[in-house]
């Protein structure tokens, strides 16, 4: 599993989503996953699966140091004792003395964002988090996050067809990485042509190129969601190809602004 190095940790740059895993599933989807060789589990609190992301991580056996977790803030938890409370109890849940990273899940316009942030930065102090960021934000939210404390990543949708490009020249001037959600686009990408001929030239399938394409990116990490064996082993296989910049250009070039989750109606800024 490749990593990257930032702000002190070694992040692995293909992680288990667990969004929609519940119950007995999840537990069984993040230990097999860890038995595979995955080493970075996202979860969050409005999952409503930090118990069982927990036991999955448990039942695998793998060291807790040896993974990179991360959950998220509801953004109804975000005034300052509230984000205090809700984490302590993210911890209990999960079985955990500290996250790796722990972002804002969505943005709330109700709540000051120095009051949040400020917050997890106490947390930060007291050793229960590593690293804060933010998920969800559009470029003028997370450079006013970026200006009050050192955001580790913005997570946010990232495929071939919804370009983050802003984002990405934001990330390298306030030296944040950007976690890919949705990088399969919910299933979309296997039905590309441009992706399926890409596939054929290096025997993968284009959820593989498609993988590829964003860890291949400076500054990008992917989170797939994966519940089957054959959906996690094939996802984890991408790591012994590289695409031509021809070819990461030609993805580049399917971006048509197709975004597929906005429960927050948050103004892109497109």
């Amino acid at each position: 599993m490749d990593t990257i190095r930032h702000h002190g940790s070694d992040v692995p740059v293909l992680g288990l989503g667990t969004w929609q895993l519940r119950g007995a599933a999840c537990v069984e989807a993040v230990e097999r996953a860890l038995t595979f060789g995955y080493r970075h589990i996202d979860t969050a609190q409005g999952y409503l699966n930090e118990a069982e992301v927990g036991e999955g991580l448990r039942r695998s056996g793998v060291a807790r140091d040896d993974v990179f977790l991360t959950t998220k803030v509801r953004p109804r938890e975000f005034r300052r004792r509230d984000v205090e409370r809700s984490t302590e109890e993210s911890l209990t849940a999960l079985g955990v003395t500290s996250v790796d990273l722990l972002l804002m899940h969505w943005p709330n316009p109700d709540v000051p964002l120095e009051e949040t942030l400020g917050a997890m930065r106490d947390l930060q102090d007291r050793g229960l988090v590593k690293h804060v960021g933010v998920s969800n934000f559009p470029p003028s939210l997370a450079e006013r996050a970026c200006e009050l404390t050192e955001v580790f990543t913005n997570q946010v949708e990232y495929h071939p067809f919804l370009s983050q490009q802003a984002l990405l020249r934001q990330a390298e001037r306030y030296d944040y990485l950007v976690t890919a959600y949705s990088p399969l686009a919910q299933g979309l990408v296997s039905r590309d042509p441009v992706l399926q001929e890409i596939g054929a030239a290096h025997d993968k399938t284009p959820g593989q190129i498609a993988l590829r394409w964003l860890v291949q990116q400076p500054r990008v990490i992917a989170i797939p969601k994966a519940a089957s064996a054959a959906h996690q082993r094939a996802n984890i296989a991408i790591f012994d190809f590289e695409l031509s910049a021809d070819e990461i250009a030609a993805i580049h070039g399917l971006d048509r602004d197709e975004r597929l989750t906005d429960d927050m109606h948050v103004d892109w800024e497109r």
